[in-house]
């Protein structure tokens, strides 16, 4: 989300675009998102979007009115037709179809905690999660957004791509996202580590997002030139966790990617 203090042009957000309308109500629904507590005022959304109260409140009357936000006293927040439209999208992505039928069936990810996410800039967005028993429940949620240095997949992701497009996003001296004491802290390190992962063949994360919880990773083969960056990880309790499990779980993490990136292979 940009800086609710940062004062934009006259004209607001949206006054080169096409449909300034439709450009102003998507920056209210992404910094509805962004928000820490997920609600802001009015004001606080006319400071964001840079235009006047008054226009601002015909926006969030539209949008209220599609159940796309909600009010909640003096504040807005977002809408559950939302969870609606994310739904409509996820179950039209046969990847997610399948995801959900492989997970189900293998015998070592049907017990832990498994997610696909697709890759977007320096993060990832996860699209699915399927929850063994016991589900490791202090790990990222369906919709969630996390930097890719912070989590097994999206180091994944990460070495899939070429040198110069990692070192666009992650110059040398670049400081990294912290979460825990085990977080990579500098580009350098990221960059050593996907070195490793190239020649592994899968991604570990070892209590770098959650204490007390390893990750093991893949990507899934690129469907064309357009298709969507997507990677595979499952979560694990390290005090549970060996090798001789993590071997097994990568080895189904790169049938179901297999499976996913050639339905017809």
């Amino acid at each position: 989300m940009a800086d609710s203090h940062t004062t934009r042009s006259t004209e607001g957000l949206g006054s080169s675009s096409p449909a300034p309308a439709v450009t102003r109500a998507a920056a209210v629904l992404e910094a509805l998102a962004g928000s820490p507590s997920g609600r802001l005022t009015l004001s606080d959304l006319a400071r964001e979007l840079g235009i006047p109260k008054s226009s601002t409140s015909n926006l969030l009357l539209a949008l209220e009115e599609a159940r796309l936000i909600t009010r909640q006293g003096m504040d807005f927040a977002l809408g559950r037709k939302l969870v609606e439209l994310g739904a409509a999208y996820l179950s039209r992505m046969d990847e997610v179809q399948e995801f959900y039928r492989y997970c189900e069936q293998a015998p070592a990810l049907s017990g832990e905690t498994v997610r696909i996410a697709m890759l977007d800039g320096d993060h990832v967005i996860y699209l699915a999660r399927y929850e063994g028993h016991p589900a490791v429940r202090l790990t990222s949620n369906i919709g969630d957004k996390m930097p890719v240095s912070l989590c097994g997949v999206g180091k994944a992701l990460l070495a899939q791509l070429h040198d110069h497009d990692i070192a666009a996003l992650f110059p040398d001296g670049t400081e990294l996202p912290v979460m825990t004491a085990k977080s990579l802290r500098t580009a350098e390190e990221l960059k050593a580590e996907i070195v490793t992962i190239r020649e592994q063949g899968f991604a570990f994360e070892d209590e770098e997002s959650t204490v007390g919880v390893v990750c093991l990773a893949v990507p899934v083969p690129t469907h064309g030139a357009h298709g969507p960056s997507l990677g595979l990880s499952v979560t694990a309790l390290k005090a549970t966790y060996s090798q001789e499990q993590g071997a097994l779980m990568v080895k189904e993490l790169k049938e179901l990617a297999r499976s996913l990136g050639n339905p017809m292979g």
